[in-house]
């Protein structure tokens, strides 16, 4: 049995991954600000199944509340701590980004030194293929530079980054930080386009798609996401498992980088074909220029998270997006 924290407990990927580690018998504490950046309801729901776990215990409060996440690793006392917690959003991170700053750096660090106080063997830390930006090398590897971030947002994640590799070294706390790619299933959250795409196609209403349907993404079903977290959870960072080649281990930091994808980009208007299907109904498709901050691919190399763990994600979209639109009916109904 193994002792977690994890940030953003409500949160869609944290709600998954609490209920896995849970299943597997491991105790967890949950740390959640219960914003309403979308329907709390919907987190709230997440918690009461979580709640039936008595392993399970969730203290509220935000992230910039340094004595509320104290308070929660003090309960805890962590082996390990898992940092999902964050504003997410490209587009929300042009209309409000103070959100960001307090979030994503004030919260990131908060992390990192009660991590550091309480002695942690392993702290995860959730970045973004957005930290990507600009690169247009495919597909992209965690040894390419990432010093281009088109949204504040992403530079958000790319600074948490950096203030993570600094205590790694400096403190020699073994730090894993993964990189996310679009992340979709089951309670998933309703700002992101699955969820938008259904409740408008259901109520038959046309969906904006943005970048005039070019757009692809190397789509990830949560459930492969929480597999790799997982594995990657006992796989501390040290040199007896550096990875020749690929590896970003530092040499100076028990830090490591590693994408969490399946490396199989998926266009967008198949993506939306998928979902059609799914549901029986065809969508009334409003084509748009590109946003602002966006990026026309994501494309990620999983060679290093195969290296390390044997695994990669694999569920296809088809069989992702049917599993979404089952909980979707159920629950909604």
């Amino acid at each position: 049995m193994t002792r977690y924290l994890i940030t953003g407990a409500a949160g869609f990927i944290g709600f998954h991954l609490a209920s896995r580690l849970l299943q597997d018998g491991h105790e967890v504490v949950g740390f959640d600000g219960m914003t309403t950046y979308y329907d709390v309801r919907l987190k709230e729901a997440r918690v009461d199944l979580l709640r039936q776990h008595p392993r399970f215990q969730l203290v509220v409060g935000m992230l910039e509340d340094r004595d509320a996440l104290a308070a929660a690793a003090d309960l805890a006392k962590p082996d390990v701590i898992v940092h999902l917690a964050a504003q997410a959003g490209v587009r929300y991170s042009i209309e409000a980004p103070r959100a960001y700053i307090d979030s994503n750096l004030v919260g990131s660090w908060n992390v990192l030194d009660i991590a550091k106080a309480v002695g942690c063997k392993h702290l995860m830390m959730a970045s973004t293929s957005s930290v990507y930006g600009a690169n247009e090398t495919m597909p992209f590897r965690e040894l390419d530079r990432a010093d281009e971030p088109l949204s504040l947002y992403a530079a958000t994640k790319k600074a948490m980054e950096a203030m993570a590799f600094s205590q790694s070294h400096l403190f020699g706390l073994p730090m894993t930080m993964f990189r996310f790619f679009t992340v979709y299933g089951p309670w998933g959250r309703p700002d992101m386009a699955l969820f938008k795409f259904t409740d408008a196609i259901l109520h038959d209403r046309p969906i904006d798609v943005y970048g005039q349907g070019q757009m692809a993404r190397d789509f990830t079903f949560v459930e492969d996401l929480v597999e790799a977290i997982v594995r990657l959870a006992d796989i501390v960072p040290n040199e007896a498992n550096r990875v020749e080649g690929v590896d970003t281990l530092s040499k100076v930091a028990p830090f490591r980088v590693v994408n969490i994808a399946g490396g199989s980009p998926t266009p967008l208007m198949d993506y939306v074909g998928t979902l059609e299907d799914a549901l029986g109904q065809k969508a009334q498709i409003n084509l748009m220029g590109m946003q602002p901050g966006d990026v026309q691919r994501t494309f990620a190399d999983a060679s290093l998270l195969r290296a390390l763990t044997g695994y990669a994600p694999d569920t296809t979209v088809q069989t992702g997006v049917a599993a979404f639109v089952r909980w979707y009916h159920e629950y909604h109904r």
